[in-house]
């Protein structure tokens, strides 16, 4: 008998986690109790008792999460986390059970990479996500400042002075600095501050441009915040709206595989397709984390995979539909 808090329990143990023996028991759990993923598999016609492989596990794609209420189980949500967009309905919507559960879980996946957050000092320039609310990015970073205990103001706007005048502040502290930036907030940012004046802070780049400026590959987007601010490297956060687990990059924008997130790659050509020996593709991504809505979901990412399991992101599919997304369930 499959246990929602067992396995929640389970997740607390990051690296003694059994990852393809907790993946086959969730995919056999929501293939059951997760209706809408409950449907799609039957349009594939796919035999649940059958699967035995991650490789053979559908992927949901991730434009449900715009058009329904992807839930495993009955609930009634105590947070509803929604992408940015242009209005409410093209935004994702992702219904969590309870807040806590995904915040002590970023948490435990930050600290497992970069050490306790209260050995941080913690900065946010994320405007467009405050604007719009609802976020799982301002969320953690809020929970980050609060565990920290820290006295400064933690998120800005366009507050380019006050927030140097702060940081100054908080270098007397002596605790470690980190400042979590969308990428065009962090490119304004660089753009008036003298050269090197952030040399001492761990620059952490959340992506994003949100039609504020133009597309750029990360590595020129790199050197120019590296040049900008005088770091060694610039690190960065992969997550999304649809998931509850964050992999982390320090640098080179190559990202460590996450204790409870596993990337693997489709052909571009044919989503239904997923080989051991692809080194690019379409991003698939399992997430064990993803308990309440569905942890196997068909992103919009194309990536990079190396054999050891650190990927890189090397762009998005465009708008117009990817072959084997027109299967909405209705």
């Amino acid at each position: 008998m499959f246990s929602k808090y067992d396995y929640k329990q389970l997740l607390h143990n990051l690296p003694e986690i059994q990852f393809q023996d907790m993946v086959l028991d969730l995919f056999r759990y929501q293939s059951q109790n997760n209706i809408i993923y409950k449907k799609y598999l039957g349009y594939l016609g796919i035999k649940v008792e059958e699967v035995s492989e991650l490789f053979q596990i559908p992927f949901l794609p991730i434009e449900f999460f715009k058009t329904h209420a992807i839930k495993t189980g009955e609930f009634d949500p105590e947070a509803i986390f929604q992408s940015s967009g242009t209005t409410q309905t093209s935004r994702s919507r992702h219904f969590l059970p309870e807040l806590n559960y995904y915040l002590h879980h970023a948490q435990r996946l930050f600290e497992f990479v970069y050490g306790p957050v209260t050995d941080y000092i913690f900065f946010a320039l994320l405007p467009s996500y405050l604007e719009q609310g609802n976020s799982s990015l301002v969320a953690m970073v809020n929970h980050f400042i609060k565990q920290s205990g820290q006295q400064f103001q933690g998120f800005y706007l366009n507050e380019i002075s006050e927030l140097l005048a702060n940081l100054g502040q908080a270098r007397k502290t002596g605790k470690k600095i980190m400042l979590f930036g969308v990428t065009y907030a962090l490119l304004d940012l660089a753009e008036n501050v003298e050269k090197g004046a952030l040399a001492d802070v761990i620059i952490m780049e959340t992506g994003g441009m949100k039609g504020r400026r133009k597309e750029m590959v990360r590595e020129e987007l790199h050197v120019i915040l590296q040049e900008a601010f005088g770091v060694d490297s610039i690190h960065s956060e992969y997550g999304m709206t649809e998931l509850l687990s964050q992999a982390y990059s320090k640098g080179k924008g190559i990202f460590e595989p996450s204790p409870t997130l596993k990337i693997l790659l489709r052909d571009p050509n044919d989503p239904f397709s997923m080989q051991n020996n692809l080194r690019s593709g379409g991003i698939n991504v399992i997430d064990l984390a993803n308990i309440d809505s569905c942890a196997f979901i068909e992103t919009k990412d194309i990536g990079k995979l190396y054999p050891d399991g650190r990927f890189e992101v090397l762009g998005r599919f465009d708008n117009s539909d990817i072959r084997g997304c027109n299967l909405l369930v209705t």
